[in-house]
């Protein structure tokens, strides 16, 4: 059994019989105090359908684990799904239908997600003019920096037209992870001129933009920088004029819902095995055992923006704990790092809940306000120090871990600091 973890006055320990479940009504529960509805919003269909239900069961064990109360709150856990079966991953539409629907659910006060930075830039919008709100979003997988900082045009700001945040993050944005990663490369594969690929989509466009920055700050080409297209059955012309241009390294900047496997498939044929030929991707194809299965994929390098899954069991203590009770439960651990970072992301909503009346706009405030939000490193799930700073909703963190795809496995490198 897990230790009890504290939270300021939030004790966890035990847990009550209660359903992980939805609801419209906010009146008191049979249990006592006010019940609250937190939710996830993820994309439950398509590659990211086993991360997403490892993130959905790290929030329900946490809950569990809490007796689902905080302070004189009862909290109930519904789960939104924002992809569809004819895409296969996130949707446009749907992640606007769910923004509607999360502020239609009178009970609830807060969600967890997304996973794709897109779906959060149509969502955060939604729920930052709640007349009840703003309502919080707390992401534990966002990376792209224009949610909460200076990036493309009119980013910030046009995702929070009331003029206040409710959006925060508890992973580093994608201006570090690419540089970390360029700064990798040059220093420890001495890399001088590499191709940079994107999947033409909000995430893998920003991780594209870092990257390519820092390898100019690096001295590295970059000698073919394009999208792919991820509907197409064939990369081997694009890889063929990446071996033409004389790269010496792949970048890949995206996720591997969009045909990444076909993608790391046609480079291994083209341009020769992640072992012998400098290939890294960032932390969107962390966390895909279809990945993991793949050969091809053997000696791929990744990086995540924070301290990955075998870190935090190396690190030990509560986390390491909550980490090893997952498996109990479930027979298998998390899929990846990211549903640990969920946990992360619950915490944040849960100690602002503990600090607020209990309405939506009395939550966000107690993120975005003050001192903000501070869950220890010897209390938070992720092994790390969760501290958002309220002027942004940015984590301060700015914790890289450098990976390699060994043996069918993501297998920690080192951790990286940007110089």
């Amino acid at each position: 059994m897990i230790k009890p973890i504290k939270i300021g006055a939030l004790v966890v320990a035990g847990a009550l019989a209660l359903a992980a479940c939805g609801g419209s009504s906010d009146s008191d529960s049979a249990a006592g105090g006010k019940v609250l509805v937190i939710s996830s919003d993820l994309p439950l269909q398509g590659s990211s359908a086993d991360a997403s239900e490892s993130t959905n069961n790290v929030i329900k064990l946490y809950l569990e684990q809490i007796g689902y109360k905080v302070g004189d709150f009862t909290i109930e856990f519904k789960e939104y799904d924002d992809s569809t079966a004819a895409k296969g991953a996130w949707d446009d539409a749907q992640c606007a239908k769910n923004a509607q629907d999360h502020v239609a659910n009178a009970a609830e006060v807060a969600v967890i997600g997304t996973y794709n930075s897109g779906c959060a830039k149509i969502i955060v919008p939604v729920l930052n003019q709640d007349p009840n709100g703003p309502m919080l979003m707390v992401s534990h997988a966002n990376t792209n920096p224009g949610l909460t900082k200076t990036w493309d045009p009119g980013e910030p700001d046009k995702f929070y037209p009331t003029g206040k945040r409710n959006y925060a993050r508890v992973v580093t944005s994608d201006d570090y992870q690419g540089t970390a990663a360029a700064q990798f490369l040059k220093a420890e594969k001495a890399v001088t001129k590499c191709a940079v690929l994107n999947d033409l989509q909000t995430y893998g466009q920003g991780v594209a933009t870092a990257v390519k920055a820092e390898m100019a700050n690096q001295g590295i080409e970059v000698v073919v920088d394009e999208g792919w297209d991820a509907k197409q059955t064939s990369y081997t012309a694009l890889m063929e004029k990446i071996k033409a241009a004389g790269a010496d390294c792949l970048y890949i900047a995206g996720i591997f819902d969009n045909n990444g496997g076909q993608l790391v498939k046609d480079a291994a044929k083209v341009l020769g095995k992640a072992t012998d030929f400098v290939t890294m991707a960032p932390d969107g194809f962390t966390g895909y055992p279809d990945l993991q299965k793949m050969p091809e994929a053997e000696g791929l390098l990744l990086s995540f923006t924070g301290l990955s899954q075998a870190g935090i069991l190396a690190a030990g203590g509560p986390a390491a704990e909550f980490v090893t009770a997952y498996e109990a439960k479930y027979g298998k651990k998390p899929a990846g790092s990211f549903p640990i970072y969920a946990g992360g992301a619950l915490q944040v909503i849960l100690a602002a809940i503990e600090k607020s009346d209990g309405t939506r706009k009395s939550i966000t405030e107690a993120v975005f306000s003050g001192s903000g939000i501070v869950i220890p490193a010897d209390k938070a799930v992720t092994g790390a120090e969760i501290a958002i700073d309220p002027a942004t909703g940015d984590v301060k963190s700015r914790t890289i871990t450098i990976q390699q795809m060994l043996g069918g496995a993501e297998t920690d490198v080192m951790p990286w600091a940007i110089k």
